[in-house]
């Protein structure tokens, strides 16, 4: 099928765009001997696993389910396991599955590491390097923030080593992850203290893991000082290098196509912070409503929130007409955000969101009864259906 010819909404993934992020990451692989691996609670679309394994080492579960997923779609490829408690009754089949498995407490470590180690598994701990590099308002996205409950800090490290000294020997490896959407800069000032307060550590280990969060394939993005940092571990300690990456396998790689169902005329505030009931404020604006819900199809704008790229618009107000652009639920706030237009929008316009491979799919729900977007696969000038979803879909998720 061609692309105007989709029913709406529908979410698309573009293969050329994929493919072009695997080749730069696929980069860093060889220039530097680091593993890179897919982190599927970012993009677990599995019917490009065959393409994603051609690139990368493997990929990372947050937990059984995503571990079978890889298991299953990437036969053959590492596939390694992070979970802040692992269940008793999840453990075994995880065993079987996994390569590497890493701890979230000295704690976990104690109860689980010897049947990890026993079963060939590289074991490791989550550390926790109390080196905050989250602006103010991903503060949810920050796991160095006081009294987080991801990962172990210096102090917890070395008391459950106090108690229980043989737990050294359970670790194949080291594991931090405290970066969202950000360049290597951040990575540097993390390495730096994370190296100030565990390297009489790193000599006993194989490997270290440096999480995700890297927007490795972002047009700024310094991949030179990620290679240095790489290096800085691998050439300084003899330790094999880690990166879970999501959003930088499918970085600006899908789109969410949506339809306009109706226009309407309202008197307010254009800003969402403001008081809508003040007359000096008030104005008249332009709401349209579209097919597709934030609140369902595109969560992070609101958890996040961002205001996802819209094609052929501009910010409110820089075009001729400006739009607040919303959801069908009846959640007041399922909007997904202020744009500009050099025409003015009708019902039955399409508008194509951008960068909507990431946290979307993975995150979607059919709150109010909305039905989730099919998903197709657009190669080239074609786009094939992957998945469509229906009533039972909805019904089986109740």
């Amino acid at each position: 099928m061609q692309i105007n010819e989709l029913k709406t909404p529908c979410y698309i993934i573009d293969v050329q765009r994929l493919e072009a992020n695997l080749r730069t990451l696929k980069g860093v692989e060889e220039r530097t001997g680091c593993h890179i691996l897919l982190a599927q609670k970012c993009f677990s679309c599995y019917g490009l696993y065959p393409l994603i394994a051609k690139y990368l080492s493997g990929a990372t579960a947050s937990g059984l389910f995503e571990a079978r997923l890889c298991h299953e779609e990437m036969p053959g490829k590492e596939n390694h396991v992070f979970n802040p408690a692992f269940r008793e009754e999840d453990f075994e089949e995880i065993l079987g599955i996994c390569d590497h498995i890493v701890f979230n407490s000295m704690r976990q470590l104690r109860l689980f590491g010897p049947r990890a180690k026993a079963a060939g598994l590289q074991v490791g701990v989550r550390i926790n390097p109390q080196h905050s590099t989250q602006p103010a308002e991903h503060a949810i996205y920050d796991p160095c923030a006081d009294g987080s409950r991801l990962g172990i800090t210096l102090d917890e490290f070395e008391t459950g080593l106090a108690k229980d000294p043989e737990l050294l020997g359970l670790l194949d490896g080291l594991h931090f992850h405290t970066l969202c959407e950000q360049n290597s800069d951040d990575l540097e000032s993390t390495l730096d203290v994370f190296e100030a307060k565990f390297s009489k550590y790193l000599r006993q280990m194989s490997w270290v893991n440096f999480g995700g969060g890297h927007h490795i394939t972002r047009e700024d993005y310094d991949i030179p000082r990620l290679e240095k940092c790489i290096r800085r571990m691998s050439e300084g300690y003899g330790l094999r290098v880690y990166l879970e990456p999501g959003e930088a396998v499918a970085l600006n790689a899908g789109y969410l196509r949506t339809e306009v169902l109706e226009i309407q005329h309202k008197r307010g505030t254009m800003d969402k912070g403001g008081d809508s009931t003040s007359a000096s404020k008030a104005q008249a604006f332009d709401v349209a409503i579209v097919d597709a819900s934030a609140a369902c199809h595109m969560p992070d704008v609101i958890e996040m929130p961002y205001r996802p790229p819209l094609q052929e618009s501009g910010e409110a107000g820089e075009k001729a007409f400006t739009y607040r652009i919303g959801g069908p639920t009846c959640l007041s706030g399922d909007v997904i955000g202020d744009y500009s237009f050099d025409h003015e929008l009708k019902e039955g316009d399409i508008l194509v969101f951008e960068d909507m491979a990431i946290y979307s799919m993975v995150k979607n729900n059919t709150f109010n009864g909305m039905p989730l977007p099919s998903i197709y696969i657009k190669e080239g000038d074609d786009c094939r259906l992957w998945k469509s979803f229906g009533y039972s879909d909805f019904k089986s998720r109740v």
